[in-house]
Parts: C-alpha cells; sequence; structure tokens
C-alpha cells in the first residue's frame, strides 16, 4: 500500500492530507487566525461551581467560559492501561488555576479543560501533577510492556507520571531519558511564564499541525511526504531529522506551477466531503446527516441490483458500506454517536460479519471507536472519539437562505477553490485572471486577505480582477484567463490588493 501525506498553507490555514494508493484517508486542519485550542494551557480563574453537576466554569479568555469537571481522577487517560488514585478538585469562584484545553469548544459550548496537565512527546506523555503510570494497549508484547513501564518509572518522581506511547518500541534508554527531560523542562518553562502571565493568558501551545503530525503519525513505512510551502517544508524537515525511523530523502518539496492538491488528484476528493451522498462505486451509496444529537449514516442500494438472491445483493452492499463509513468518519473526523441504518438482512451470520466488518476496519483508526452489537432493525451504534478540529465547520456554513437550517460553502473554501483554479491558468501562460463571484462572499474574502499570500510570492508578477455580483449566489463563481494587454472590465472590477 503506498502511503502519502501532502502539506500545504494557503488562505492562512494549514491543511495536511493522508491518502492510502491515492485516496484520501485523512484530512487534518489548522487556522492561523483561530488554531485549535486541544493541548493549549491556560490561566484561568473560576467564575462559578455547580456542585450538582460536580464542575467548575473557567475564564480561560475565550468566547465562553471552559468547563472543568471537578471529580477527574484519570479519566482522560482511559484509554492506556495503567492505575491511579484519582483525585477531586475543591475549588472557589474567584480561584485562579492552570487549566488545559482537552476539547474544543463546539457550537454553544465552550472548551472542556483539565487540571491534569500533560505534555506530549514522539514516545511519552509527561503528566507532572498526576500519579499515573500508563502504556499504550497496541504495545502487546509482555516482556516489552514490562521494561517499558519499568524505564518509565524510573523517570517520574513522587507524584508525576508517564504514560508510555506506542512509538516508544522502538525508542532506546537514552531517547526516553532526553525526552523525559525535555518534557520536564517544557513544564518548568510553562510554569514560569504563568508568574507573570494575566488571567485567561496562554502559557502553553501545543505544537503546530505539521510538527503534531511528523511526530505522531509519521513514521518509516510512509512512501513520501510531500510539502507545498516554503516555510512549512523548513519547519517539517527540522522535526523529520529527529525522528529515528523516518528517512528525510522521502521529505518532498513540491515546486510545480499547478496547485500541490490540484496536480495529485486531491482536490476533488476533498470536494466530495462537503456532500451528504458519497457513492460506493457499484450504484450503492451512503447519505450522512449530521444532527446536534449524533450523525446519522443511511445504506442505499441505489442502482446495484446485484446478480444473485436479494439477502446476498444486501449483504455485499453492507459489507461494502461498513468499510466505507469507517473511512468517512475518520476523513470527516466524526465525532460523538453514529447510528449507522444498515439495508435489512435476515441471515443472523450476515448481520455479524457486517458488525464484524465495521469493527475490523474502524481499528485503523487513530481515534477510539466503540461498536455496539446490531439490532434487529439492522441499526448499529457506534461511537468515536474526534482528534481534531471540526471538519465540518471549514467547509460549510449555515445558509442565510433557509433561516439557518441548511448548510452552504464556507467564503475560505470558496476561496481556496478559487485560489487552485487561479493557479491553474497561470500556470498554462495567461498573464491575466478575471473571476466573477458573489459581492458578499468576494468583499469577506478581500477583508480577510486570503490571497495576500500569493500576491506577494507566486502571482507577483500576474494580475488576478474580481467583478462582484449581487445576483450570484454565493457558491458561484466563473473564472477565465486572458493575455490582453489591455482588458475591458466593468467599473466595479477590482485588482487584488
Amino acid at each position: 500500500m503506498k502511503k502519502e501525506w501532502f502539506f500545504d498553507r494557503f488562505c492562512g490555514d494549514r491543511i495536511a492530507v493522508y491518502t492510502e494508493d491515492g485516496k484520501i484517508v485523512e484530512v487534518c486542519l489548522e487556522d492561523d487566525r483561530s488554531r485549535d485550542v486541544v493541548g493549549n494551557i491556560y490561566k484561568g480563574r473560576v467564575q462559578n461551581v455547580v456542585q450538582g453537576m460536580q464542575a467548575a466554569f473557567v475564564s480561560c479568555g475565550m468566547e465562553r467560559n471552559c468547563y472543568l469537571q471537578l471529580d477527574e481522577g484519570a479519566a482522560r487517560f482511559s484509554s492506556y492501561d495503567g492505575t491511579s488514585a484519582g483525585k477531586k478538585l475543591a475549588l472557589a469562584a474567584g480561584d485562579e488555576v492552570l487549566v488545559q484545553a482537552v476539547k474544543a469548544p463546539r457550537g454553544n459550548k465552550g472548551a472542556k479543560v483539565s487540571c491534569d496537565l500533560s505534555f506530549v512527546g514522539k514516545n511519552l506523555i509527561y503528566l507532572p501533577l498526576t500519579d499515573f503510570l500508563g502504556i499504550s494497549r497496541k504495545i502487546t508484547e509482555k516482556e516489552t510492556r514490562v521494561r517499558l513501564l519499568a524505564e518509565a518509572d524510573k523517570l517520574r518522581s513522587s507524584g508525576e507520571g508517564f504514560i508510555v506511547r506506542t512509538a516508544a518500541v522502538n525508542a532506546g534508554k537514552k531517547q526516553l531519558k532526553a525526552e523525559a527531560e525535555y518534557l520536564k523542562r517544557v513544564y518548568r518553562d510553562a510554569l514560569e511564564t504563568a508568574q507573570t502571565a494575566p488571567v485567561g493568558g496562554l502559557v502553553y501551545r501545543e505544537c503546530e499541525l505539521p510538527v503534531k503530525l511528523m511526530r505522531d503519525t509519521i513514521a518509516g513505512d510512509v512512501h513520501k511526504v510531500y510539502v507545498g510551502h516554503g516555510e512549512r517544508y523548513d519547519e517539517i524537515l527540522r522535526c523529520a531529522k529527529t525522528l529515528p525511523d523516518f528517512d528525510v530523502k522521502k521529505l518532498v518539496r513540491y515546486t510545480g506551477e499547478r496547485s500541490m492538491f490540484r496536480e495529485f488528484g486531491i482536490a476533488e476528493q476533498v470536494d466530495e466531503l462537503c456532500g451528504g451522498r458519497v457513492a460506493l462505486g457499484n450504484g450503492a451509496y451512503l447519505v450522512i446527516d449530521n444532527t446536534e444529537a449524533m450523525t446519522v449514516i443511511d445504506v442505499n442500494t441505489g442502482g446495484f441490483t446485484g446478480d444473485d438472491s436479494l439477502e446476498n445483493t444486501v449483504y455485499e452492499v453492507n459489507l461494502l458500506a461498513a468499510r466505507e463509513i469507517a473511512r468517512q468518519v475518520r476523513l470527516r473526523n466524526v465525532g460523538g454517536i453514529v447510528a449507522v441504518d444498515f439495508i435489512d438482512m435476515t441471515d443472523e451470520s450476515h448481520r455479524n460479519a457486517v458488525c464484524e466488518e465495521l469493527e475490523r476496519a474502524l481499528a485503523f483508526d487513530r481515534a477510539k471507536c466503540r461498536v455496539l452489537p446490531m439490532s434487529d432493525l439492522c441499526v448499529v451504534l457506534f461511537t468515536r472519539k474526534r482528534t481534531n478540529g471540526d471538519i465540518a465547520s471549514f467547509f460549510l456554513k449555515p445558509c442565510t437562505h433557509c433561516t439557518r437550517q441548511g448548510q452552504i460553502l464556507s467564503d475560505i473554501y470558496i476561496a481556496m477553490r478559487i485560489r487552485g483554479e487561479i493557479t491553474d491558468y497561470f500556470a498554462n501562460g495567461y498573464r491575466a485572471v478575471i473571476v466573477d463571484m458573489n459581492r458578499t462572499v468576494m468583499n469577506n474574502v478581500l477583508s480577510e486577505r486570503y490571497f495576500e499570500e500569493e500576491i506577494r510570492g507566486r502571482w507577483k508578477n500576474k494580475r488576478v480582477y474580481m467583478i462582484p455580483h449581487s445576483t450570484y449566489h454565493e457558491e458561484k463563481f466563473t473564472i477565465r484567463g486572458d493575455n490582453a494587454d489591455v482588458l475591458s472590465l466593468p467599473d466595479n472590477a477590482q485588482i487584488l490588493y
């Protein structure tokens, strides 16, 4: 299997795409203006304590107060094998406290935070305030588990903890010790920053997306890592040199004239994330509907009729759907409860096989998933822990034409699509490009300066004109190239910056 990563930065955002044999499996996004807060540590102030909920609400300088569970124990680390005494926080309104974001704010909910601070390395997670010694369940060899736990135990002082990550299997004693010392130094620096930081101030920021992914996910079995941005390439190269199992020769700086994602056929696949209908390739399809409470997925035979009995036809579609559902929830970073309405099957062995296939496919997901048995109605419920930001909120926004119940493409995603097409026109030899688009979206694109980096760089000696239209739908735009020395344009045409 050919595994590849693609890193790029445009319109002020970092984006990373992981493919297997050319097919997108995972998309990660990070906004420069509002980066994911998960992992960040803040100096907060307790606003109020709700004993009935065993929770406190903490002001951390965000739009909404953060939620802090008072009886945390080691719940955050339940995905690792280990033991801890647990603890209950005693806080009162007005108390200042260092908290770490463990779940990003979403909708009307503020971020979830914890006082159990953690600092993540490639091989270890350092827990300066938590007496917990744990190890990844993916490390299954008994002797290796005993050895690594013993090494981690030697590295901690009283009241501290370490979690041994899966990558530690290939790490030696010196490497583990050096990483532990580094993580402890990062914690001391955070404490020093907190001494003078104002309430609501950020005292520690988690690694940026490219470094985080290089550290956590990219291993020796990756075929290539393509980077389409100069600064990101230098940043990733520095990180790659610290990885013992990664050959830096696999790191490629993409310098093509076309947009990298369009060159490798990724842009078209990303477009599919904006829709709720997913084709299964044989005429059957999925319908994915995100609601406030859960994500609902419906399996349909569509135009697939099979060539045997109805039961076997349905069974074949459901097996294919199970594999694609596992890919889609990972790709869209679906979190929480997922309800799958498979097509009705009467054969119990078929039901069990479909459920087992879903579990097998979900096992490749880095996020923790738990699948419940299939009901008599052929409905399967499973849970998935969201690992990064909400992908849907990046690509879509509430529709203003239907009381905000529906969704349309977001301004930044439209800008990304326009950017890709403009880049292709220039690669094809055009000196000027004219974009006709919705007036409101155009004003937002200009005010946010989404194309500022391109204007200073690869489009420096080119001309890009934007023409607003009040009758265009928000998602509509047209682009054309022109090599004329003098262009015939309407009075409201505007040249970029």
